[in-house]
Parts: C-alpha cells; sequence; structure tokens
C-alpha cells in the first residue's frame, strides 16, 4: 500500500484494527441438501433448441467458482472504495494490493480449503486460488458437473452454430450458499465483439467520397493531445493492459506503427493459460485493434496483451480480465467485450461487478466498450431490427467500471474546412476538431443500415451512484451508461493494419482502447493512479458548467434509436447517447487535479413563485459539494424588500456541507405588489455559491382588504 506521509501513523492504525475474514462455512457439507442458484440459464439454452445432453466425458474447463464476501466485508469494502476515491479522505488513493485484498476481504483460509477439497473430491482439478481469493478456477467433465451442481450440459443449436450451456439452473449444498455466489457461466454463449465492419483500404487512402480515415495523428489533432507530446506527456513509464482471447500477429502492430509515425513499442503478449491462436476473422481483427490503437494516443506506455482461450464454460474476455486484476498488471485496461444484462445471469453479473470493484480498490482505470447495437443491447448490430428491450452491456454498467461510448463527426456539409487534402506524416490529414453527434449508422437515419449506434440506457441491475451527478443525469435510481465518449462512427473509419495491409474499422471498440491510451497521459501527468475515473470525470463536468475549464465536448446532436426501439437523444450535459461526451485531451489532462479542489454549488426546487401580499412560500435550496470540501454552509437571502422576510429550516447545512434546507419566504399584508430578484447564497470554505429567485407578489384580493380594514379598532 502507498502510504501519504502525513497520514501514515493513522492508516497504520486503521489498518491494523482491520478485521480479517472468519470461517463461515459452519455446517458439514452435505450435497443432498441443496440451495438452486436461480437466473443462471442462458437465455439462449431453450427447450426448442436443445439437441440433448453432451457426453458425460466431455471436457469443462476453466469454470470461474465466484465467491462471496461476508455481507460486513461487503461494506466495509464499499467504504473502502469509497474513501479511495475522496479527496476529503485521509485514504484517498491509497490503493491497495490484491494480496491485501484477500487478506481483508476474501474467503477464509479454512473455508477455502473446504471449497476446494470439496471440488476435488468430486474429480475436479483446482487451479490455485488467486491472491485476491475471490474466485476458483476449476476444470473437470460434463459428468462431473451433473453429478456436483445438479445440472446437465447440453448441446444447442442457434443460429446454424452448435452450442453448448447447462439446461437448468445449477445448485451448491447449503452449506456453501453463504461463500459461493455462482459459477459465473456453464456455457460457451461468448459476449460479442464490437469492431464495426472492417473493410480493406488502399495505403495511402485518405478519403473516399465524404469519407476520411483516422491515423493516431488524426485523433491527437481532433482531440488536442499534440500540446502534451510537446511537453513529454506520451505515456512513458506509463501501463496498458488490453483484455483478449485471441492472440495477434506481432508484425501487424509493428506495421501499423511504423506507418502511422509512432516510435517502436511492441506490445508484451501474456498468455494466461493455453494459447488460442490469432483466430482468423471478427476475433483476430477485435484483438488487433485493440492492441493496436491501446498504444497510439499515449504511444510511449507499455502496452500487455493478456490472450486467455475461451472453454466449452467460460469466455476468454472474462479469465483475461480477472488475470489483470489479480495480477495488478496495469493501472489502466480495456475490454472491448459485451453481453446484455437480461442474457448475463446473476452470477455473471456478480462477477463482473465484483471484479471491477476489486480493480477500482487497486487503484486500476477499467474502460469498456459500451457497445455498438444503440439502445438494444441485447440484440447483435447485423440484425436490421431490433427484437429485444431497452438493454445496456453487463460488462459496462458496474458503477466501477468507466462505460465508453460513440460518437460521429459533423464534417460533410464543409470538409475542407475540418481534413486537408493531402497526407501528411503517418496519414495525418485532420485539421482541426470536428463537431460531434451521437453515433448512429443504423437503419432508422438515412444512408444507415442494422443497428449500428453507440449503445446506452439504464441498467437494470445496479443502481445510480453517488458520483453520478450534474447537468442531464437522469433522477431516477438506475447506473445510466455511458460515462464518456469518442468517435466511433465508420464515416471516419480508425485504421488498422492486420494480415499486411490497412483495413478501416469503427465501434466502441475503437473508442475503449483509445481512450485508455488517454487516461495513460492522465496518469503521467498527475503520477498517481486513478482507479475509478469517473470520480473525477463527473466533477470536472460539473465545474465545467459552472464555469470551469470545457475538458468536454458536450454533444448536443443525434441518438441512439435503432430500427424497432425508441433510444435516448442528446442533450446539454449528461445524455444515455453520448454520456458525458468527447474529450479535450489536453485540457482533460492540465486540469484533472480540479476536481480535488473544494468546490459547492447550490439549486433551488424552483426558480420563481407566485404570492399574495399576506401570504408566503416555501422553496428548497440544496447543496453539493466536491473535491476537499467539508465545512458547514451557512445559507443567506440578499435582495429582502422591507415587508419580505426569510427564514431556514435548517439555518445552515452541517459539515461536510451536502444537505438541504427549506426556505420560507413570507410577506406581510403591506408589501407592494411587484417583482422582486432575489439572490440565494451558500457559503463555506471561502467559496461562494449563488441562485437567483424571482418572487412575484400580488395584492390580495379586494374582500381580504376590506375584511382587515373593518377588523381595525
Amino acid at each position: 500500500m502507498k502510504f501519504h506521509p502525513r497520514f501514515g501513523l493513522i492508516l497504520l492504525l486503521s489498518i491494523s484494527a482491520y478485521s480479517q475474514p472468519t470461517p463461515r462455512i459452519l455446517t458439514p457439507i452435505d450435497d443432498r441438501a441443496t440451495v438452486r442458484l436461480s437466473g443462471n440459464v442462458h437465455p439462449l439454452a431453450r427447450p426448442g433448441f436443445d439437441l440433448g445432453p453432451v457426453s458425460a466425458s466431455e471436457p469443462i474447463e476453466r469454470m470461474i467458482l465466484v465467491l462471496k464476501l461476508d455481507p460486513a466485508m461487503q461494506n466495509e469494502l464499499d467504504q473502502l472504495v469509497a474513501d479511495q476515491h475522496n479527496p476529503a479522505s485521509p485514504l484517498y488513493r491509497n490503493w491497495i494490493t490484491p494480496e491485501e485484498y484477500g487478506s481483508r476481504f476474501g474467503l477464509a483460509d479454512a473455508d477455502l480449503h473446504q471449497i476446494t477439497g470439496w471440488l476435488t473430491v468430486h474429480g475436479f482439478q483446482v487451479e490455485e486460488a488467486p491472491n485476491s481469493r475471490s474466485t476458483l478456477v476449476f476444470s473437470g467433465t460434463a459428468g462431473q458437473i451433473a453429478e456436483t451442481f445438479h445440472t446437465q450440459i447440453h448441446y444447442y443449436r442457434v443460429n446454424g452454430e452448435v452450442h453448448r450451456a447447462n439446461a437448468t439452473d445449477p445448485e451448491i449444498p447449503a452449506s456453501l450458499s453463504g461463500v459461493i455466489a455462482g459459477i459465473a457461466t456453464l456455457y460457451d454463449f461468448e459476449s460479442s465483439h464490437g469492431e464495426v465492419a472492417p473493410r480493406p483500404i488502399s495505403a495511402p487512402e485518405l478519403t473516399s467520397g465524404s469519407t476520411h480515415y483516422l491515423a493516431p495523428a488524426d485523433l491527437a489533432t481532433i482531440y488536442d493531445v499534440k500540446p502534451l507530446y510537446a511537453n513529454a506527456i506520451d505515456g512513458t513509464g506509463g501501463t496498458i493492459a488490453v483484455v483478449a482471447r485471441s492472440n495477434i500477429n506481432l508484425s501487424d502492430v509493428q506495421s501499423f506503427r511504423a506507418l502511422s509515425a509512432l516510435p517502436a513499442n511492441n506490445p508484451v503478449i501474456v498468455l494466461n493459460g493455453a494459447n488460442p491462436g490469432a483466430i482468423a476473422g471478427g476475433e483476430q481483427q477485435e484483438a488487433t485493434l485493440d492492441a493496436e490503437w491501446a498504444g497510439a494516443i499515449a504511444p510511449k506506455a507499455a502496452v500487455k496483451f493478456v490472450v486467455s482461450a475461451s472453454t466449452a464454460s467460460s469466455d476468454g474476455a472474462a479469465l483475461s480480465a480477472q488475470y489483470i486484476v489479480n495480477h495488478n498488471l496495469a493501472p489502466v485496461m480495456t475490454t472491448s467485450f459485451g453481453l446484455c444484462e437480461q442474457a448475463a445471469g446473476s452470477s455473471y453479473s456478480a462477477f463482473w461487478n465484483s471484479l471491477w470493484q476489486q480493480a477500482a480498490a487497486e487503484g486500476i482505470t477499467a474502460l469498456v466498450a459500451a457497445g455498438d447495437s444503440g439502445a438494444a443491447g441485447c440484440d447483435v448490430p447485423s440484425e436490421t431490427r431490433a427484437g429485444g428491450p431497452l438493454a445496456v452491456n453487463v460488462i459496462a454498467s458496474s458503477s466501477y467500471a468507466v462505460a465508453v461510448g460513440g460518437t460521429q463527426f459533423n464534417d460533410t456539409s464543409n470538409p475542407s474546412q475540418y481534413w486537408s487534402a493531402s497526407a501528411g506524416t503517418g496519414y495525418a490529414s485532420a485539421l482541426t476538431y470536428i463537431p460531434e453527434a451521437v453515433w448512429n449508422q443504423s437503419g432508422s437515419v438515412p444512408g444507415g443500415s442494422q443497428l449500428w449506434a453507440g449503445a446506452g440506457g439504464a441498467s437494470t441491475i445496479w443502481t445510480r451512484p453517488s458520483w453520478q451527478t450534474g447537468t442531464g443525469v437522469p433522477t431516477d435510481n438506475h447506473r445510466h451508461v455511458p460515462d464518456v465518449s469518442l468517435a466511433a462512427s465508420t464515416h471516419d473509419a480508425y485504421i488498422m493494419y492486420m494480415d499486411g495491409g490497412l483495413w478501416a474499422v469503427g465501434g466502441t471498440s475503437a473508442s475503449s482502447p483509445t481512450w485508455a491510451g488517454i487516461m495513460a497521459l492522465v496518469i503521467q501527468r498527475t503520477a498517481a493512479n486513478q482507479g475509478n475515473a469517473n470520480t473525477t470525470l463527473y466533477p470536472l463536468m460539473a465545474r465545467q458548467f459552472s464555469g470551469g475549464a470545457a475538458v468536454f465536448h458536450d454533444i448536443t446532436s443525434g441518438n441512439n434509436t435503432v430500427p424497432g426501439l425508441t433510444g435516448y437523444a442528446a442533450g446539454t450535459g449528461y445524455d444515455q447517447g453520448s454520456g458525458i461526451g468527447s474529450p479535450d485531451v489536453f485540457l482533460l489532462v492540465q486540469h484533472w487535479s480540479d476536481a480535488t479542489q473544494p468546490s459547492l454549488n447550490l439549486g433551488l426546487s424552483a426558480t420563481s413563485a407566485s404570492v399574495e401580499a399576506g401570504s408566503g412560500v416555501q422553496v428548497k435550496a440544496s447543496t453539493t459539494t466536491g473535491g476537499t470540501f467539508k465545512s458547514s454552509v451557512a445559507l443567506a437571502v440578499s435582495g429582502l424588500p422591507n415587508g419580505l422576510t426569510a427564514s431556514w429550516a435548517p439555518a445552515g447545512i452541517a459539515s461536510p456541507g451536502a444537505g438541504s434546507s427549506a426556505l420560507t419566504l413570507a410577506a406581510s399584508s403591506k408589501l407592494a405588489a411587484g417583482t422582486y430578484n432575489l439572490t440565494v447564497t451558500a457559503s463555506g470554505e471561502g467559496i461562494t455559491a449563488n441562485a437567483s429567485f424571482a418572487l412575484k407578489v400580488a395584492a390580495p384580493p379586494a374582500s381580504s382588504s376590506k375584511a382587515s380594514r373593518s377588523s381595525k379598532p
């Protein structure tokens, strides 16, 4: 753990007081007394697709057993992660290692020993437990699964492909229900990879009609990265981890970097288990795109490319992501795979949320592509019409991940304003920032087809985290995605080098690794891991709307509606089509620490009201704070005329300054009719926040006046 000198003694004392995991398996493991783990059958494992059970000897490898935290330990972990991301806390940015995570929050040794023994008795081979002690990876056969978990593995034919999946929900001994959340998956329906319609292009083809192609130098111009390069902010000393389930040809990355005028910097390929090789088709394309663009914006950062083969029960993407987090491999990681929440199952959802929370506790920023089916997250982008509900990507919807959406450039009306007619070094042709809209190339827009559009919407699983606030954020209690965006349209496609030539690609699979490079620049500039970057990104948006630096391009046009399903329109501030927006990278990096400065915001439940003289009105004033703000807040009203009084309940907001108070404005019967413009003020820590309120006072009805006069002696 990293200690700040000022708080070292406090931290050492508090850590020594932390409770350690205690054994929770308190009764013998009885395979005859079981509980069902409901909600863990894939929706495509339907009777109508069923081809019957697989052979009992069929190998089922590398299943992920998801272990459950003790509720008290979960509360402690929640508080730790909140404190690590709170600039006012002495634990701010004091990240823990996987070993510390395991010793504080993982399963007790005795319980881990019992579970391992139980699996071994049933014939499974159990891999060494990770230091985090939050999962176990084990292998066996279909017959052993049927005997141990009371569910059969069947073949299913879906869209012409044969898959293997559990036919019913698995069961576990009741004595283990307090320590096992479930098996991540027992099927080979993989999460989808998301690159959009790769097609070969001839070098140095820069323009095809109104379509242009994005080289790393173009992104550096459009999103204002170049001033950072001029000051040696280029990723030096940083590391980006890439989640993959297909290998790549290293020579492709070398050619991409040479053609793009990037310095030679080979990714380090990390094999987690058997080498799947470069799987031809979409898998290789996805892997190559991620490997090349993860190192494109931060060209001197190291790229660790983690490859895990998918099995009959586990997605290679899940195995790779788990490896990165459990080995604390890099401060930034990118994942370009997706599965809708409704298809994930409770165990798989818990797996991703727990993994990303562990990543946040270790100081890892987990970036995940939001998806490419617009608001129809359960549908494949290549479908012509959405058949599913509004849905989002379960890998991205955890509040501990940064979901990356997509935009498209509005450059068709005057392309010469934004693009040069000839290429510069590294195929560079962009001239300046290009206005953006929500990415939508689906059949719902002229010239579009299928469902290709930036994903986004409301989670059906996770509630809205405390940091997801600000202009445009829905006030419901759902977690909303995406968080941020970047170019994703094939109208101005990313270039990629593969199999001896250049390709044009798009999708949020390009946006996420590119954002990983941006985060590597942030980390180099701040000399600190950032953990869950959303806890800084949203406060920066709030500061921008309060007069702070314009670190985001606010996307206010377009939507992610697709054929068959109405999505979400862009608007001021946050929206479910583009999130906060795309970055001005130079300003983002330069002003990143602004979010840690104390801030105070004031809002009123109404900005105006009408009353009669002799009566009153009540307005709710609410304060929100950010950064290191932690004092009490004084409330006041100025501009009051004689005959108008103000009172507060409570009189102020107690430390740490966030809360609400009821403001009552009482107009005397003698107050002249008219409109009175008032200023409501909140102040604390030397900061003052103002809000305007207009009170329109009308004369009392004549009958009331007469009654008042007749009552006088």
